[in-house]
């Protein structure tokens, strides 16, 4: 479990298909803290770190995973969001992540408002009946808050600090990024099905 609270910005040094997708990631974590078996989210998707090095990790991406997220797209110098996970007493800055990406969201435009960024998504179909007004979506595995709605797409808005300490001051229109869905929306769209 993760917090949507990103805690390292990483870079891909390599990309390797074997069998599945192979990536060395650079971070500024302390990899002598991380053990193999760790899980680390990426963009927002959880993956397993498979081998170790003074600066990187390395992990493995199966096809399913690049179908369903934006990895396919990755290359050498793209920058991530990364954070590791949960531990027990960690706090909860921002809302419960699983890093089970649900789709790809497009961004449709990106306005500067005073010192914040508007950014407008379009969600696949089937998801946006998830998405709500004030709710949370994880979006390149960033917590952030959803301030409108319209039919497939969404705004959020980016404050300067939320541009410097992620990947989000890279932001362009056509870019496509990792959604996950709040999982509370996820249940209480079902129970409201089953009622």
């Amino acid at each position: 479990m993760f917090t949507g609270i990103v805690t390292d910005i990483g870079t891909v040094v390599e990309l390797e298909q074997r069998g599945d997708l192979r990536a060395r990631i650079r971070t500024a974590y302390d990899t002598a803290r991380i053990d193999i078996g760790a899980s680390i989210a990426s963009d927002g998707v959880c993956l397993t770190v498979i081998a170790l090095g003074e600066d990187w990790y390395d992990v493995e991406v199966s096809a399913e995973t690049v179908s369903k997220t934006n990895l396919g797209g990755w290359t050498v110098g793209k920058r991530l969001n990364l954070e590791r996970a949960l531990k027990v007493g960690d706090e909860l800055g921002g809302h419960i992540v699983s890093g089970h990406v649900d789709g790809v969201a497009e961004v449709v435009s990106v306005t500067q408002e005073g010192d914040s960024t508007r950014v407008r998504f379009r969600a696949p179909h089937a998801l946006a009946r998830f998405i709500a007004p004030k709710g949370s979506v994880a979006l390149n595995g960033t917590s952030l808050t959803v301030n409108e709605v319209e039919g497939d797409e969404f705004g959020i808005n980016l404050i300067p600090h939320t541009k410097e300490a992620t990947t989000w001051g890279d932001v362009h229109t056509g870019d496509l990024v990792n959604l996950e869905i709040d999982t509370l929306a996820r249940y209480v769209a079902r129970l409201a099905e089953a009622g």
